[in-house]
């Protein structure tokens, strides 16, 4: 009998912008790096954009909030999806020297597990972790 996973990996995260020109020169500034993938919408405004980033090479959508669910609401969700960072007091000084606002402070959450998030510009909540086992994952992989 063979087992299949049913969740096998973060494909992509999709964060949401008003202003998607501003989006996608704060996400550029923060990344360091421009997107590989750009779309228009029907009436010629940028719509999507997507970057590759991290050891495994996620994707991080951003999208033109004219295209939300339905349902969307204006506020932040109740999902958090946090990015492994090697020093997370020095990535949330940064997130907040570019405009981000503390959303949660740094939590200590266990031997090797530590979180922060932010609120980007354009109010999607941006996560962050230093998280032991992904490097042990990482680092058993290569």
């Amino acid at each position: 009998m063979s087992i299949k996973q049913t969740l096998r990996g973060f494909a992509t995260i999709s964060y949401w912008a008003d202003d998607m020109e501003a989006a996608k020169a704060w996400y550029s500034e923060l990344l360091g790096i421009a997107p590989y993938f750009e779309r228009s919408g029907p009436d010629g405004q940028l719509a999507y954009v997507e970057f590759r980033l991290g050891d495994y090479q996620h994707e991080l959508g951003l999208i033109n909030r004219r295209f939300a669910p339905a349902r969307d609401t204006a506020g932040p969700g109740g999902a958090v999806m946090y990015w492994h960072v090697d020093d997370i007091e020095a990535t949330l000084n940064h997130l907040k020297s570019m405009g981000a606002e503390e959303y949660e402070p740094i939590q200590r959450r266990g031997e090797g597990f530590i979180t922060a998030s932010v609120t980007d510009p354009f109010g999607n909540v941006l996560g962050i972790m230093y998280n032991q086992h992904y490097l042990e994952v990482l680092n058993s992989r290569i």
